[in-house]
């Protein structure tokens, strides 16, 4: 049997999907965005976002499904995110608040109220852009695909998280940084920046920098800090008591997480950057723990998280004063070797969908050093 010819697709593909982005411009296409926690999308409700410089309605419906939708209305442009949702014995719809257009969750029009009887138009040709939306883990992700018809489905499930325990995140932050995606994910994985912008007496100052090494290995779309006890400068982590052991692992497009074992109790860190426009990024910081001392120590953490927000939000603003004149910048070993391997992660997803076969992870194993 001769094998079908797959070229004509694979051209298909490269001829709608964009070459890899310069640093600090694009986004990462064909992949899972964190967009909202479950527990905040009610049912009934239509809430409007911005991602990936596209308008987004986020909802549920009053029986439990969550779906997105490009948040405009096909007739005059109408957010329908302005509407509401209704059941006019077409199912569960949502009804654009201009002209009342009905809308189905997957993003067909349902209904036109202004035509009369005599009047052939095909209502389902009409269709709004549906993204794929999963709920995993308490977490909504969005499916951000490279064609814009949103004809494409996904080709992967969103990333599972090691240590949701204890019943639902325990504490979440969040902000919004002046700064594409790109600048916010280097500063999150930079490990030099925190004895100088962070210099809090119960975490580290300058006075406190060590030599420190720290084994690396690839991991799905990303890469792992492997398991290790924590530096000893880190004084925050003394809080846990015993021995803990932690694993920090970034994923693309946008996700860090660090998992902290003390014996047979847990505390799980993640922080998901969502690209809003090319300049501006949401930084959402969630904690689980089943850890006793988790609840004692609560009301301290979000104080720390708010400040170390605030602190890396300040730095922005500063480093955005000299990106305005599109500066080259200077990538160091070691310590901007996460930085580094971030970009051939972007340019390998990129490369790897226009050409139509598996991703090849970049990253080899190796160990860093750094003073910090």
């Amino acid at each position: 049997m001769t094998p079908p010819d797959t070229a004509p697709v694979a051209a298909a593909r490269e001829a709608r999907t964009p070459p890899p982005a310069p640093f600090g411009k694009g986004f990462v296409l064909d992949a899972w965005y964190f967009v909202a926690l479950s527990r905040d999308v009610a049912p009934g409700s239509l809430k409007r976002h911005e991602l990936l410089d596209e308008p987004v309605l986020i909802g549920r419906t009053r029986s439990g499904e969550v779906f997105a939708l490009r948040d405009i209305c096909p007739h005059r442009a109408a957010p329908l995110s302005a509407g509401r949702i209704v059941d006019k014995g077409e199912g569960e719809t949502i009804e654009c608040p201009y002209h009342g257009w009905r809308f189905r969750p997957d993003g067909g029009c349902a209904a036109i109220p202004s035509l009369v009887e005599s009047q052939a138009f095909e209502t389902d040709r009409i269709r709004v852009r549906r993204y794929p939306v999963r709920e995993s883990q308490g977490l909504v992700f969005i499916w951000m695909g490279s064609d814009p018809r949103g004809a494409d489905e996904p080709d992967h499930e969103p990333p599972q998280f090691p240590g949701v325990v204890g019943g639902g995140a325990r504490l979440v932050e969040w902000m919004e940084f002046d700064s594409h995606i790109d600048h916010a994910v280097i500063g999150l994985m930079d490990p030099a920046h925190g004895p100088f912008v962070h210099q809090q007496w119960w975490w580290r100052s300058e006075h406190s920098m060590h030599e420190k090494a720290k084994a690396f290995e690839p991991r799905e779309h990303g890469f792992a800090m492997v398991r290790h006890a924590p530096s000893s400068n880190s004084r925050a982590y003394r809080i846990l008591g015993g021995a803990p052991a932690t694993e920090i692992t970034f994923r693309l497009p946008g996700y860090r997480w660090e998992h902290i074992q003390v014996g047979d109790k847990q505390v799980l860190a993640l922080t998901c950057l969502t690209p809003i426009t090319a300049a501006r990024t949401r930084i959402t910081q969630i904690f689980w723990s089943d850890h006793w001392v988790f609840g004692l120590a609560k009301p301290f953490l979000r104080l720390g998280v708010v400040a170390f927000l605030r602190q890396d939000g300040g730095m922005v603003n500063l480093q955005n004063e000299g990106l305005r004149y599109d500066p080259a910048l200077i990538w160091i070993d070691d310590a901007d070797k996460q930085a580094k391997w971030y970009q051939q992660l972007k340019r390998e997803w990129a490369k790897s969908r226009a050409e139509g076969r598996p991703f090849v992870n970049p990253v080899q194993p190796v160990t860093l050093r750094w003073k910090s």
